[in-house]
Parts: structure tokens; sequence; C-alpha cells
């Protein structure tokens, strides 16, 4: 009883204010644990400050206490990484990331979201440019990954963000519309930039198929993480240490489509691993075992998952939203629908929702945010509307939402004090 007791006490206690370090945030899961967070603004009512920039990105912000860190593409060809200090705003620093920008279909070479560990920061371009700074905008060291592995083969240019954990970024490239060179994987050192380990990743995907757009992710399996991986028709888990493939699950491509790139990222839970694809179909697998597990440790599937946005559960809900904006809700264990579909205003959808305050938040690229209830019940509470091309997506840090549209990045809400 005393245990019950102090678990609700603390259920009532105000969350500590967040910091949002890499893509999907703290959790890596869309979800933030913050409250109070605004619901409601335009283009003039609750926006803090306005940040002008010079183009779109689909790249979010990471953002660690009074710093906030962006992927900026300056122009047709230049790229480039900002430090913005959120008091003002003001730019403190901007570094090179070198030229070789371009436009690919919705895209350009800044889309991959930067990661930081709270003293320093990495970012990678879609050219493959990787470098690491500290907090003054000091070069730590730089990497080509295409001249040292050779050339990017993905039909709409590279855009996966690097994962960090602990003392090193994991970095993907799968690919294979425009290339025979191998799909694979990389380990580098957070503070040298060297390679720890190199493994290639092959799949039975062919044409576009091999081209993956996601983000590694993190399983939790007994005492150990694991690192998850989806594209090229398949999901596969790897140990961190030396990146070997401990198991892997297919059935995302049954009738070989030549087509079936992915781009929504996997969403993991403790051990459990919702893969999308190509909207059909989603499946739930539990990490873990050893090589083949696509029936053995296979949850659930759905015809009803999304093509670009990454979906987000509370771990008893699993929200989804596709990106012609219609929404489902899954009970996040079985797969089985408590609600859908349902169409949410705004055109076309490319950013991922987030999770936070009892609330799901979605921009669509019309710069259209829809607020629904975090609930077993669609109820839409806000519909706020920002006129801007809009790929990113919201992050969150002390009480406050951060939108990147094509020509600003929004501070919506007080902050925190």
């Amino acid at each position: 009883m005393l245990r019950r007791l102090l678990a609700l006490a603390m259920l009532t206690l105000p969350i500590a204010a967040e910091n949002w370090p890499q893509w999907r945030g703290a959790e890596l899961s869309g979800r933030s644990r913050e409250t109070g967070l605004p619901l409601k603004w335009s283009e003039t009512q609750n926006i803090t400050w306005k940040l002008p920039l010079p183009m779109w990105s689909g790249s979010t912000p990471a953002i660690w206490g009074e710093l906030i860190f962006l992927n900026v593409a300056e122009d047709e060809n230049n790229l480039s990484f900002w430090c913005v200090n959120r008091n003002g705003p003001k730019v403190l620093w901007k570094r090179s990331m070198g030229g070789g920008n371009y436009k690919a279909r919705k895209q350009n070479m800044s889309s991959p979201s930067p990661v930081t560990d709270g003293k320093n920061v990495w970012s990678v371009t879609g050219t493959g440019i990787l470098k690491g700074f500290d907090f003054s905008g000091n070069e730590i060291w730089s990497r080509d990954i295409q001249k040292d592995y050779g050339k990017f083969g993905l039909n709409h240019g590279y855009a996966s963000s690097p994962l960090l954990y602990e003392d090193s970024l994991y970095v993907q490239v799968l690919h294979g519309m425009h290339t025979s060179d191998p799909s694979y994987l990389l380990r580098i050192d957070k503070k040298t930039g060297k390679t720890l380990w190199r493994v290639e990743r092959p799949s039975p995907a062919i044409r576009e198929s091999p081209d993956s757009y996601t983000t590694p992710a993190l399983a939790q399996v007994g005492n150990r993480k694991e690192l998850v991986i989806t594209g090229g028709d398949v999901i596969t888990g790897h140990d961190l240490a030396t990146g070997k493939e401990l198991w892997r699950g297919a059935g995302f491509n049954l009738q070989n489509n030549p087509a079936y790139r992915i781009i929504a990222s996997p969403l993991v839970l403790g051990d459990i691993v919702v893969a999308p694809t190509r909207v059909r179909p989603m499946i739930a697998y539990r990490a873990g075992g050893s090589g083949d597990i696509t029936q053995s440790r296979r949850l659930w599937s759905t015809n009803n998952g999304p093509d670009v946005p990454t979906p987000v559960s509370d771990g008893k809900l699993l929200w989804t939203v596709n990106d012609r904006g219609i929404y489902y809700c899954l009970d996040f264990l079985t797969g089985k629908e408590i609600w859908g579909p349902e169409r949410i205003r705004g055109g076309t959808y490319s950013a991922s929702p987030l999770l936070a305050d009892g609330k799901i938040y979605v921009t669509s690229e019309d710069g259209v945010t829809t607020v629904i209830k975090a609930s077993e019940k669609f109820e839409v509470l806000a519909e706020n509307v920002i006129d801007d091309y809009t790929l990113s997506s919201i992050a969150v840090s002390d009480g406050q939402l951060f939108l990147r549209t094509a020509k600003a990045l929004y501070c919506i809400g007080p902050r925190r004090k």
C-alpha cells in the first residue's frame, strides 16, 4: 500500500524541464514528459519569438539548456550548422558544413537532425559530411562518409539522423536505387570521429526498396540494449559492441514491390518495436531472440500504418497519422483498432507527431498543427495555423514548443520558470 501511495504522489509532482537532445527527443520516441504546454497559437498569438531562416528543412532542432542547434540550408549550394541562444533569440555561431546542397523531391541536404550530449554536438548532412563541435563552436573532428565508403545511392537523397548513445554515434546508410554498393551501419567514436566498426547489412530488396530514410533506434532486451534498424524490406537487431546482426524479421513487402522505400522510423518502447513500412503492413515485434524472428516474435500487424510520419505511443495506446492526415488509434500491445480512420485538417503530412501533456501535436506541410486528445476517444482540441511550408517535427523544452517552418523557427509559449 505504501508503495502505491508513493507512486501516486510521484505522478502529481511537477515534471522537471527537459532537453530535446536528438531526433524524437530524450526518450527517442517522440514523447515528452513535460506538462502545461501551449494548446493554442497563431502568427500573432502566443509566439514568444521568431527566428528567420534562409530555407526549408526537414531537420528537427536539438535543444540543450539555453542552446538550440539547427542544420541549415543557406541557399541552393551551401549547408551550415547554427547554434542559437534561446534568450533573444540570437545566433551565437555558424559553421560551414560544405557545399553540394540540392533539392530531392521535398527535402534538401539539411534534413538529418543534430544530436547533443550536453557538452558537444554532432551534425550530419545529406551529402555525408559529419562533424562534431563543442558548445563554443570549435570543431572537434570532421568526416566525409561518402569519401570514406562510397557515394550514397538513395533515390531521394540521404536523410537519416545519427543515433547518439553513450560514447558513440550510430549511423545507417541503407541504399540501393542508384548503387550496387552494399548497405551498411557505422559505429563512430563521438570523441575522435574514428570508426569503431562497420558492418554490411544485406537485404533481399530490389531497385528502390533498399532505400531507407529512417533513423536507428534502441531496444531494451533484458539487461542489454540492441540497435534496431528498419529498411530493405526487413527489420534487424544488432549488437552495440560489434554491430553483429542478432536477429531479423521479414514480411514487410510480400509482393516484392520494387518501390517499397521506408521513411517512417521504428518506434521502440522497451523491447517492443513497431516498424512502419510503406503504409502496409506496419508490424510489431518483440526484440531479442536470434536468427529469423518473422513468426516467433511477431506480435501483430496492421494495414493502417503511416508512410512518412513516425507513430507515437504511451505504452498503452499507439497513435499513427499518415501523409493524408488520417489518424488511427491502436492498442499498443495487441494492435487492436481503438478508433479510426479520422481525418484531420491540413492536407499533406510529413512531420511526425509529438506526444506530450496528454495531447498529440502534428503539423501539416501547410503549417496547420492539429492537437488531439491522447485518449481512447478521438477529440480535436485545437487547430493552429502558421501559414508556411513545414516538414520538421515539433520539439519541446522548458514548457515551450519549437516549430520550424521554411522561413522561421518559432518558439511557442512562455518558458517554464
